[in-house]
């Protein structure tokens, strides 16, 4: 199954009514994510506190409870950071939108580690050029983090631009992804 195949199934199910949480340590600090019971992925991020991770997802997904648990995406949290970048790349995730957003969070999965995308490239790749703004807002309201990597997305000007984590994060996911691509 494609991810922009996963993304729109899991996003058709609809919400849960619980949801389990794990953090994990990173060397980029404590890795939060929120995930359903069956393992997909409605939220992630470089936090500890569990409420504002639960903010980020949309009204439509968000859970009513949320428990700690055991989370099978967190392996591959721990793969990432060991290196192998595409240990991230196939764990379902579940977003709810319309279909701009569901075929942006589609082509994030799709930049390859080391080889990020403008804005302008990323709006192309989402099949209108026009839409950068909209396309910037695609990685701002993106929750599973990591998973979706919306990092890979710099400012038209090849800045770093914002980032939900803050640019340190952005910077050291970037600067990860660089180095390991070349090996």
């Amino acid at each position: 199954m494609t991810s922009s195949t996963l993304l729109q199934t899991l996003a058709a199910t609809g919400a849960s009514t619980a949801a389990v949480s794990q953090t994990v340590d990173t060397p980029d600090g404590p890795f939060s994510i929120i995930a359903r019971e069956d393992g997909a992925v409605l939220a992630s991020g470089w936090t500890d506190d569990l409420d504002v991770l639960a903010t980020r997802i949309s009204t439509a997904l968000r859970p009513a409870t949320v428990s700690a648990g055991s989370i099978s995406a967190t392996d591959a949290v721990t793969a990432y950071y060991d290196g192998d970048l595409a240990a991230v790349e196939n764990v379902a995730v579940v977003q709810s939108g319309r279909d701009f957003r569901l075929r942006g969070w589609s082509a994030l999965r799709k930049i390859a580690p080391g080889h990020p995308l403008t804005y302008r490239q990323f709006a192309e790749a989402i099949g209108n050029p026009a839409a950068v703004r909209a396309a910037a807002s695609v990685c701002a309201t993106n929750a599973p983090a990591l998973f979706v990597p919306c990092h890979r997305v710099l400012r038209t000007d090849g800045t770093m631009g914002g980032f939900a984590w803050g640019t340190d994060v952005k910077r050291s996911l970037l600067s990860r992804e660089a180095r390991l691509a070349l090996v």
